[in-house]
């Protein structure tokens, strides 16, 4: 076997007259590599590394689960030769905001993320986690869960969740934020108060053990129980904890409607008084009423930036969000959990004052019932009305829209999804298209079939990263693709510390992505959501194929990506 050329033929890349999607300069290896006996070499493809910078044109060379090589590669010198002469090849899609805890036990070939060339993904996002699961009321906790997502539960900590997931073997990689919501259930319950000193002590514990066991950080959702019970202070203290391991503090803010400012310099202030990492999830104005702060909710994250705070902010490429009915319930009236709501519902003169507030907080946001679509519910009793909504199944039922979301959240028990159509479409751009910004989908793994197959999801869990390549890169022209592909892939690996993933270089693993950048595509549409998009004909993950040609490989070689790890 001969040496390898590193010097990427320039000829060639002016030829094909790419330059203005993909950059006009080429980049020069100043090391020359012996030549290996690559298991994988991908030949002819532009070169996109996830650092922003130019494409180029080169070979890649994979060694077990590492790209060993770029240039000019020999095809005798690899087992698995995939010539992909027009097409882009970048590094895995890093999906720094999702709720996979659970559904990847069900799925764990996770085709909805895969399809989509997400190679990893962060989990435990908006204060809940899968783990550690333990303390107050736990029994029936673990009951609860068991039949939501139709499997065993039996892990306690970080690392016997870890265990969980990798005697089951996964097709992509995942990482865990510690949830604060979860955190703090298991120390005292759904209980409306502030902890006790040595309450907030054992929290503060459970994050530095978490931590200790390979999570990444911590997550807040200020807006859900029993995160809207939780005094800036106490997050304070547990992000302490966090920034003193080097790790990450991610936030769905306390508000993304009326009181967006507050809630956006909230999140900046425990970074300024921590110095930990912050990530804004979900960035966005939500509810009609709101869109005008959009623009002074990005000033104030420029604004902390220059001042030295590390803020950055996810967001996902679409005009809904999808959330629980209960976002709209007041914090008092969950105290104590579902059985507790309910009872709550069925009682006049609590009810009568759930209405009220009810109302206000939909004119808030979203404006209007008929931007409220029920997209799951937890028996099969209304299943018929998901893809409808509020103002639909009022007429239908002969009440008014605020009945139908009371009552639905009476009969299920406080478990109906919906999605809501509450995000103004030029801030969605105005907001991606920021240089502060990533690509975080806040969706899940699921399939076509199964429990998932039964609901009507939101599509960003199937089509964000091709979305963004297609519509909002290629076709809106928000940004050019280097910066397409720098949001999803090392924005996100340094966000989450992961240093060995998120750019095409030797030495880094071989989660990659080979897509057609003038035909990468979404086809999960609002009205039809499982659909896998196209246009990505190959993904792999530590250098095996688990989509090849299109087709799911059935190959699983993930793995649980630990702090520092």
């Amino acid at each position: 076997m001969g040496k390898v050329k590193t010097q990427p033929n320039r000829r060639d890349f002016l030829a094909t007259g790419a330059l203005a999607l993909l950059g006009t300069a080429v980049p020069r290896f100043e090391r020359v590599y012996s030549a290996p006996s690559f298991n994988l070499i991908i030949k002819g493809a532009w070169i996109l590394d996830g650092t922003g910078g130019p494409a180029w044109k080169a070979d890649l060379g994979v060694a077990g689960d590492t790209i060993v090589a770029l240039g000019e590669i020999s095809p005798e010198q690899g087992g698995r030769v995939i010539h992909a002469e027009g097409m882009c090849v970048s590094p895995g899609f890093i999906d720094i905001h999702t709720h996979s805890d659970y559904s990847v036990l069900a799925y764990p070939e996770a085709e909805s993320r895969v399809f989509q060339g997400i190679t990893t993904e962060l989990t435990g996002n908006c204060g809940g986690s899968a783990a550690p699961l333990s303390g107050v009321d736990l029994t029936r906790r673990r009951k609860q869960l068991a039949e939501e997502i139709e499997t065993e539960v039996d892990w306690t900590d970080v690392e016997s969740y870890f265990e969980r997931i990798e005697e089951e073997r996964i097709s992509l990689n995942q990482a865990i934020l510690l949830g604060q919501g979860t955190l703090r259930e298991n120390a005292v319950g759904l209980i409306n108060r502030p902890l006790k000193p040595d309450e907030l002590a054992s929290v503060v514990l459970a994050v530095e053990k978490g931590m200790d066991q390979g999570a990444i950080g911590i997550s807040t959702g200020l807006e859900y129980v029993p995160g809207s019970y939780t005094p800036t202070e106490e997050i304070v203290a547990m992000a302490q904890a966090v920034a003193r391991r080097g790790g990450l503090y991610s936030t769905h803010i306390r508000d993304e409607g009326p009181n967006l400012l507050a809630a956006v310099n909230e999140a900046i202030d425990i970074g300024r008084q921590t110095g930990v990492r912050v990530e804004i999830s979900h960035f966005k104005s939500a509810g009609r009423p709101n869109w005008s702060k959009q623009d002074a909710s990005i000033h104030l994250v420029e604004s902390a930036r220059r001042s030295g705070v590390s803020v950055l902010a996810d967001a996902y490429p679409y005009h809904a969000y999808s959330t629980g009915l209960t976002i709209y319930i007041p914090g008092w009236a969950q105290e104590g959990g579902s059985e507790a709501l309910v009872a709550r519902l069925k009682e006049k003169v609590a009810r009568q004052r759930i209405e009220s507030e009810v109302a206000e907080a939909i004119r808030n946001d979203p404006g209007s019932y008929d931007a409220i679509v029920i997209s799951q519910t937890r028996t099969k009793k209304n299943r018929n009305l998901l893809g409808k909504n509020l103002e639909e199944i009022a007429a239908d039922w002969n009440v008014s829209p605020l009945n139908v979301l009371l009552t639905l959240l009476e009969e299920e028990a406080g478990a109906v999804s919906f999605v809501g159509f509450g995000i103004k479409p030029e801030n969605v751009e105005k907001v991606l298209s920021h240089p502060l910004v990533m690509v975080g989908s806040d969706g899940s793994i699921m399939a076509p079939r199964g429990k998932a197959g039964e609901s009507r999801p939101h599509p960003r869990s199937y089509g964000t990263c091709p979305r963004v390549l297609g519509h909002y890169c290629r076709e809106r022209e928000i940004f050019d693709l280097r910066t397409a592909v720098k949001k999803m892939t090392s924005m996100p690996a340094d966000q989450m510390g992961l240093k060995d993933r998120g750019r095409i270089a030797p030495g880094k693993k071989a989660d990659l992505v080979i897509f057609d950048r003038r035909t990468v595509e979404d086809k999960a549409t609002f009205e039809k959501p499982h659909q896998y998009p196209i246009g990505i004909s190959h993904v792999f993950v530590n250098g095996t194929p688990v989509i090849q040609d299109g087709d799911h490989t059935g190959k699983r070689p993930g793995r649980i990506l630990r702090a520092d790890s």
